[in-house]
């Protein structure tokens, strides 16, 4: 189920959102032109498990280095597919989180839920050293947030049935529900496996999610639209 755009237009400009797409891109780009520092550069800002859990013994350990990636992270990304993937999601539903929470929270918003999920991912993966990148944390925060708030709104999705691509609109519950189930069964049948730390990171996706629900519940509302 793949969603290509919602029937629940904003009001307003979504410039946070064009801006962490914008800023994203040009990340990305700097990847590219990174060459064979590009290991180097995705260690250095990206989560790593065990330079958080075992920081205080690592030789050269800074507050800085530690815990910048927390922020840093969320801006990386593993390839193409993976940058496309996340800038879709949070172009379809991310103007109408940042329109219901307005600029500022909104950025707050994004990035404790980045930030929420990374440490979910620290939790179960402690003695990983692969490092963990990508959006998708900050942005399963949006969804949840979008899927709470907007839950009726429709969205118009493209489920493959093998040669064929039917095109058709649900409600924002049922394909942002059913989009949850999927990270949380492909989580729970990789969990013995989490320790490797390899692949999707499945619970920073879960635990975006179940943040952006919360704390849509608590951040104050610019404009609140139920649908």
């Amino acid at each position: 189920m793949i969603p290509i755009r919602d029937r629940n237009p904003s009001g307003t400009f979504p410039l946070v959102t064009v801006s962490i797409i914008f800023i994203n891109v040009v990340v990305f780009i700097i990847q590219l032109s990174a060459g064979p520092r590009l290991d180097a550069l995705l260690f250095q800002f990206g989560v790593v498990p065990i330079k958080v859990i075992y920081s205080s013994e690592i030789p050269g350990s800074t507050f800085a280095n530690t815990y910048f990636p927390f922020l840093s992270y969320m801006f990386l990304h593993g390839g193409f597919v993976h940058l496309i993937g996340n800038m879709w999601y949070l172009w379809i539903f991310g103007d109408n989180i940042e329109e219901t929470l307005g600029r500022f929270r909104f950025i707050l918003f994004y990035l404790l839920c980045g930030i929420g999920s990374a440490m979910v991912h620290i939790y179960l993966n402690s003695q990983s050293g692969i490092p963990c990148v990508g959006a998708s944390g900050a942005i399963a925060g949006v969804l949840g947030a979008y899927m709470v708030t907007f839950p009726r709104a429709r969205v118009l999705v493209i489920i493959p049935l093998f040669i064929i691509w039917e095109i058709i609109e649900l409600p924002a519950v049922f394909v942002l529900g059913f989009w949850f189930l999927i990270q949380f069964f492909s989580g729970a049948a990789a969990i013995s496996k989490v320790q490797g730390g390899g692949g999707v990171a499945w619970w920073a996706h879960i635990g975006g999610f179940i943040l952006g629900i919360i704390l849509i519940k608590i951040f104050p509302k610019s404009r609140y639209r139920r649908l």
